[in-house]
């Protein structure tokens, strides 16, 4: 039996409250927009809706503009995976910026597959205030 369809929502983008590890409260929306003030700890980033989906593999990976490692090189794309948890299930993916804040302007790409099939991608900018 093939699998369902996942539905996948983006339900908001932009500027959030700081994001708890501790908790299993996602963070709360500031500012919808895709235009980021590049500033120290802010959270940004996107909450996405996932329906039909539950025990599947999320994939995803946020690519930075690039931004230098300690040896002066691009940094990597950051990225992982997560099992979805339930069959509607919201999930936030975003980043904080950290110093220095100068190299961390220009467009932040985050995208979300399941099972390696691309179900979100979305840039927001980072623009030095």
């Amino acid at each position: 039996m093939a699998k369902k369809k996942p539905e996948v929502k983006l339900r908001s983008w932009g500027v959030y409250t700081p994001l708890d590890p501790n908790s299993k409260e996602l963070p709360q929306l500031i500012k919808m927009t895709r235009d980021i003030p590049c500033e120290l700890d802010i959270e940004f980033g996107y909450i996405v809706n996932i329906k039909k989906a539950k025990n599947r593999k999320l994939q995803y990976c946020i690519y930075h503009p690039n931004i230098p490692d300690e040896d002066g090189n691009p940094l990597p794309p950051f990225d992982g995976e997560v099992y979805i948890k339930q069959n509607d299930w919201d999930f936030f993916i975003g980043d904080t910026i950290w110093k220095p804040v100068e190299n961390k302007q220009g467009p932040w790409r985050i995208t979300l597959a399941i099972d390696g099939q691309l179900i979100a991608d979305e840039t927001l900018t980072l623009i030095l205030p």
